[in-house]
């Protein structure tokens, strides 16, 4: 039976650690290739492997090269190919305990064990209170990037060095940390604000990447507590009914845009949020705004638009694109889904690496069948 099957190939070149490839499914059975093998066998050398689901996740059977070199078969049952994906709610890694977070900006992470991160993760804290009424409260369930400083350290972007937020130490009690598994199921989405600069343009830092690109149309969403509400898309007192939209002319970087609004007049913006305005509080948003989220490209460089069909402004290429003239998608469905080639070992050749040595070219297949007998 095929009416309903997928299957989808392709390559990589190993780098002797676990490989994710993302797909438009979650495959039911994977079949993988090892060029390299192929052409110089060796010793531990893994040739091909297979996985179904029926196996369970992170097991795979596959054949190795022993001394000789003549092939053999063995087995993996931990990091050898596991699947994954996100669907349409947030997933999360193991909690791992915070031993300390500073005062500073960046404020510095300290964990009581290996976290196991990498920088551009995505991480969220809970119960961060030194005492019942001090402590960093106040950030928690925030989504923050990270930028990785050591096998128990991390630094996130916020500025804690304020009055109203007290250094943790000494691994208090609940406070915890967790890695967003699949952090951008929408994209671009929204972001947490953690700075505004103001100015003739407006400068607008966030917690975790923003995604966004030039030309992207954006919302502000700023609860009062922390300042800068003229931002705010509504109401607009200068046209009534007619939100207050900014552009992105700039991106500095994953986590700073500069807006084209006007704000050297309005308030300061404040994240020196208390502790006892936690119960309740909300965080100041960035969001995108937009009508196409089919996934089309921008093609005129700083527009806003897209050009109309089978019109490029800045190349001789035509280009069809969707719909015509229309603001570019604010929430194009980027839910992950797909498979992990794992470094597990063989159950008995404990030297072969499923996903291959550095630098070996591996080619894979998956399929999605509409039936299992």
């Amino acid at each position: 039976m095929t009416e309903y099957s997928k299957m989808v190939k392709g390559s990589f070149t190993s780098t002797g650690a676990a490989k994710v490839i993302n797909l438009p499914f979650q495959p039911d059975s994977i079949e993988m290739w090892n060029y390299s093998s192929f052409a110089t066998p060796a010793n531990h050398g893994v040739p091909y492997a297979y996985w179904d689901v029926s196996m369970g996740q992170g097991y795979a059977v596959e054949q190795v090269f022993n001394s000789t070199p003549v092939l053999g078969t063995d087995i993996v049952t931990a990091n050898g190919f596991s699947t994954f994906a996100a669907g349409q709610m947030l997933q999360y890694g193991a909690r791992v305990g915070i031993s300390g977070i500073t005062k500073a900006s960046p404020a510095v992470v300290t964990t009581t064990a290996a976290h196991g991160y990498a920088s551009g993760d995505v991480v969220i804290f809970q119960g961060l209170y030194q005492s019942a009424t001090t402590g960093m409260p106040q950030i928690c369930s925030i989504p923050f990037t990270v930028t990785v400083t050591g096998a128990t350290t991390f630094t996130i972007p916020w500025n804690t060095n304020q009055s109203n937020y007290t250094a943790l130490s000494a691994s208090p009690t609940g406070a915890y940390v967790k890695k967003v598994l699949y952090p951008y199921i929408y994209f671009p989405g929204e972001a947490v604000i953690s700075a505004i600069t103001t100015g003739t343009t407006t400068t607008i830092d966030t917690a975790s990447a923003h995604n966004f690109v030039v030309g992207q149309e954006v919302a502000l969403r700023i609860p009062s507590a922390w300042g800068t509400t003229e931002l705010n898309s509504l109401p607009n007192s200068s046209i009534p009914g007619q939100p207050i939209y900014g552009y992105v002319v700039a991106v500095t970087d994953y986590n700073t845009v500069v807006v084209n609004i006007n704000s050297s007049s309005y308030t300061a913006f404040n994240s020196n949020q208390t502790v006892a305005s936690v119960p309740g509080l909300q965080f100041p948003q960035i969001v995108a705004v937009g009508d196409v989220n089919s996934g089309g490209v921008v093609i005129s460089s700083g527009s806003a638009l897209y050009p109309a069909p089978q019109y490029s402004a800045i190349s001789t290429t035509m280009i069809s694109t969707i719909n015509g003239p229309a603001i570019r998608g604010a929430f194009v469905n980027n839910t992950s889904a797909g498979f992990i080639i794992g470094a597990g070992v063989g159950a008995t050749d404990t030297s072969s690496v499923l996903v291959g040595a550095n630098g070996n070219v591996v080619y894979w297949k998956a399929y999605l069948c509409d039936g299992s007998f």
